[in-house]
């Protein structure tokens, strides 16, 4: 499987290695000069990058946009990330594509879609999941907005749903004959991954007023809790028989304490948990827990992750170059993943990738005079 990603920042590239670590070869066509992407960082962690290889080309030059041509020729699938209309302006929109390639699968990532009163703006995670109500409904009671990383919006709104409709479009293709578009707009996949709350909130069973909810860090049970040390606990016990066990561990009595969906006593009820859950470190709160289904964890900060023992025993992070990462999810029971490789220098790699890809060597070699490509 070959794929040709036009190199950008965020969910482009997370879908790019998402297949990349299943097994595609894909190829990062990278700019010769470095652009304005808002982060710089060294290239060994450029995670988003990894498994890959990469070529630098001049996509202001002719040449260039015929050398991306032929790449995506003989390929099976391409991911871009531009703003609409800016593939289409350097000869490499869909119908250019197709004239090419008719089985190509051609996958596209915008926040705002392909067309809509807001599909030429730019926009960031936080501004695509603030359309879609996601963002209202996170933060304490009270409180501002809180944005959960980029992981709503970006990945899991954006990366996620395009890997997901190109791999259905790619059996389709593989069926007709015919590739086609897949349009993956981040307010389309944040506002489907709304749709659970959303029934909620139709039948009277969710508050706008965020941190009033079972989930939503409003209950005293499905919340975070200081320790001791000044570290974090982690409380899911929505299930009556496994809040049973947190107030056990706990050391309480149901029977003493305001009933778990009495709403007008949760404050009470959060304050009880509280106080005796700053009585002992987050250390000593996860030995008591432990093997238990009361569903509490200790709060990891990123550092910390990578070492606790349930990480370590799954094998869920591995190691390249000395920079520490996940390892390909998810898993299969017969085809083996693992990281193929490091982020790709560009610059070294362009001549072996454009020769695998079937690109004559003089032509390469007239392209690096030109400098179309690196020399």
């Amino acid at each position: 499987m070959r794929i040709v990603e036009m190199s950008n920042i965020g969910p482009g590239p997370y879908a790019g290695m998402l297949l990349a670590d299943l097994g595609a070869e894909v190829v990062s066509v990278q700019r010769l000069a470095t652009g304005d992407l808002g982060f710089d960082i060294e290239r060994r962690f450029d995670l988003l990058n990894r498994s890959k290889r990469a070529v630098a080309v001049d996509l202001k030059a002719p040449e260039g946009v015929a050398l991306v041509r032929d790449l995506v020729a003989g390929a099976d699938m391409l991911v871009e990330g531009f703003r609409p209309g800016v593939m289409e302006r350097l000869g490499l929109g869909p119908d250019a594509c197709f004239e090419l390639n008719p089985a190509l699968v051609y996958g596209r990532m915008t926040g705002w879609g392909q067309e809509g009163p807001m599909s030429a703006m730019a926009g960031h995670d936080i501004n695509y999941i603030a359309l879609t109500g996601a963002l209202a409904a996170i933060g304490p009671r009270g409180g501002a907005p809180v944005a959960p990383l980029n992981l709503v919006g970006d990945f899991g709104g954006g990366s996620l749903f395009l890997v997901m409709g190109m791999l259905a479009a790619l059996v389709e293709a593989r069926t007709s004959g015919q590739g086609q578009v897949v349009d993956a707009a981040m307010v389309d996949g944040v506002a489907s991954l709304m749709s659970m709350h959303s029934g909620y909130r139709q039948a009277d069973f969710w508050n706008l007023e965020r941190g009033t909810n079972s989930v939503d860090g409003g209950s005293p049970w499905y919340t975070c809790y200081e320790t001791k040390d000044g570290k974090w606990l982690a409380v899911g016990a929505v299930e009556k028989r496994f809040y049973a066990l947190f107030v056990e561990g706990l050391g309480l009595s149901l029977k003493d304490l305001p009933g778990q969906y009495d709403t007008a006593r949760w404050d009470e009820l959060r304050g009880i948990f509280a106080a005796r859950i700053a009585e002992r470190s987050r250390d000593e709160w996860e030995a008591v827990f432990a093997g238990t289904d009361a569903c509490v964890s200790p709060v990891l900060d990123m550092d910390e992750a990578v070492q606790h023992p349930a990480a370590i025993a799954r094998n869920v992070y591995g190691q390249q170059e000395g920079v520490i990462q996940p390892n390909p999810a998810p898993r299969f029971s017969r085809t083996k993943t693992g990281l193929k490789g490091a982020p790709p220098d560009a610059k070294v790699d362009s001549a072996a990738v454009l020769a695998d890809w079937g690109i004559a060597s003089d032509r390469v070699e007239a392209l690096r005079a030109q400098g179309v490509l690196p020399g």
